[in-house]
């Protein structure tokens, strides 16, 4: 185990109070099993978005056996500490690694054993492990297993699965949390608890729910799924001269009604034309659980506006589709997955949308011009449908099942040397367009994805816990299941040591 020992920045925190830091890393040794400490790197932060006055942890744990993960528990509550804890470091809002009250990182850098079973068909993953090194585990043991959740290779799965985790699998087999089995967790009491022992209540909540709210993910056991031996990949863009806004309107009636075998994301986006001036144009990338030759009759009968060509078709392995799913050149040796570098993510602000009727074209024109006023933006459509609506919303706490015909993901970025005009006039012009696209989007409530966290839309700041406040946000992340979150939190974790500003509060 590794403790990195942080300096409070005066003013950082709404406390006058002592901060216990001596005593809390007093505390750890005496309740350690085994493990010694050695230096590793930490998980880098995802979001740069932070300036220097942002609260720093006192410390940051890097556990690397379960009993640090237990003591860093028990040692925070007896010293009134609160605890962040980080898998990968892509919390959008940065909620793994800041707080507005004392507090200690919880680095799960070290947990990151895959053990792959090809004969049952499953593999227990640890929180820390990358979707990256999961994918490559699996492929090392088999070539026609899979698992369905994400494209970014970088991002850890304890935060990925307990969010939902979703991918270009969704539409054939749901979501990273519809193929999760058992669990292993370190509950607010520092016990550790797998799916027999903690009960069914719990292991529904953490498998959408968010698991920070309830603990501390030790590991997941997944259930693999069967992929064939060749799958077919494309990449097609359209610009505005060749009508990218047809193209996108139709894409929302195909899309969510083709064969569960090809999921086709949109990706509306601003670019620089041959002429070095911003244009708008789309990316339209799929993936096909099958060969050229059957997915090319099938797209000029459903959606001949895209033009697939033979030329823009590869196939290539199941794992080899996830290094061009993360958009490295075809022929990138797999060993890129095992990167646990991220490239460099500059400031950004990220929103989210579903979608049940199509948008007017009117509504994406208008759509296109926001987004070259903004400049540095991409949205990201990704396809429901398929298993996605045969899932009941209520079977995990991911709600946002049949009757949604996609999401959007609203992403704008900058960099700080752009100065804070630029920041407050990059998050204006975005919230701006996420108002204007209002009537067009689910409501009432307006949903969202919790894995896109944004504070917008609600949340319990400087540590407060108020039930009326969280419903807000509640409600557009899980729908009808907030309320058995909150009565599973309230047996899992009463006195709430497991918060944050978008967390599931206790009654």
């Amino acid at each position: 185990m590794v403790v990195e020992i942080r300096h409070r920045n005066a003013g950082s925190w709404a406390t006058s109070e002592p901060v216990p830091i001596n005593g809390f890393l007093q505390c750890l040794p005496k309740q350690f099993i085994s493990g010694r400490p050695t230096l590793k790197p930490f998980t880098p932060l995802q979001n740069t978005s932070f300036r220097p006055t942002t609260p720093k942890p006192l410390a940051i744990v890097a556990a690397k056996h379960e009993s640090h993960v237990q003591a860093t528990i028990v040692c925070a509550k007896q010293h009134g500490l609160q605890i962040r804890i980080r898998s990968g470091g892509h919390d959008y809002e940065g909620l793994s690694y800041v707080s507005p009250v004392p507090f200690v990182v919880l680095d799960m850098f070290h947990f990151q054993s895959v053990d792959v079973n090809v004969k049952d068909e499953s593999a227990w993953v640890e929180s820390g492990a990358t979707l990256g090194k999961i994918y490559y585990k699996i492929a090392e043991k088999t070539k026609v297993h899979g698992f369905p959740a994400g494209v970014c290779p970088t991002v850890g799965a304890g935060g990925h699965i307990s969010g939902g985790g979703y991918g270009n699998l969704m539409r054939k087999y749901g979501l990273s949390i519809d193929n999760i089995v058992d669990a292993k967790l370190v509950d607010a009491n520092g016990r550790i608890l797998d799916r027999k022992s903690m009960g069914e209540d719990i292991f529904w909540a953490l498998r959408g729910g968010g698991g920070a709210s309830f603990g501390v993910i030790l590991s997941w056991k997944l259930k693999l799924v069967r992929v064939p031996e060749k799958v077919t990949v494309f990449n097609v863009t359209k610009t505005l001269e060749q009508g990218v806004t047809d193209v996108l309107y139709k894409w929302q009636f195909v899309a969510p009604v083709l064969p569960k075998d090809l999921f086709l994301r949109a990706r509306p986006e601003i670019e620089n034309n041959t002429e070095g001036k911003k244009t708008a144009e789309a990316s339209f990338i799929g993936h096909f659980l099958g060969q050229t030759d059957k997915l090319l009759p099938l797209m000029n009968e459903r959606f001949p506006e895209l033009g697939l060509r033979r030329e823009d078709c590869h196939e290539v392995s199941w794992i080899e589709s996830v290094v061009f799913w993360d958009e490295f050149p075809l022929g990138t040796p797999i060993t890129i997955l095992l990167n646990q570098t991220a490239t460099p993510i500059p400031f950004f602000k990220a929103k989210s949308d579903y979608v049940k009727k199509p948008i007017p074209k009117k509504v994406i024109e208008y759509m296109f011009k926001a987004m070259l006023e903004i400049g540095n933006i991409w949205t990201e459509w990704n396809p429901h449908g398929g298993r996605m609506s045969e899932i009941s919303a209520s079977a995990t706490p991911y709600p946002h099942r049949a009757g949604n015909l996609y999401m959007i993901q609203y992403y704008t970025s900058w960099y700080q040397d752009e100065g804070i005009e630029a920041t407050n006039r990059y998050i204006h012009l975005t919230r701006k367009l996420y108002e204007k696209m209002a009537p067009f989007v689910s409501r009432n409530p307006r949903e969202a994805f919790q894995n896109y966290r944004d504070l917008d839309i609600g949340a319990n700041l400087y540590n407060q816990s108020n039930l009326l406040t969280a419903r807000v946000y509640g409600s557009k992340y899980f729908k009808g299941n907030f309320e058995r979150l909150v009565r599973v939190k309230t047996v899992v974790d009463p006195h709430n040591f497991f918060k944050h500003e978008q967390s599931i509060p206790p009654i």
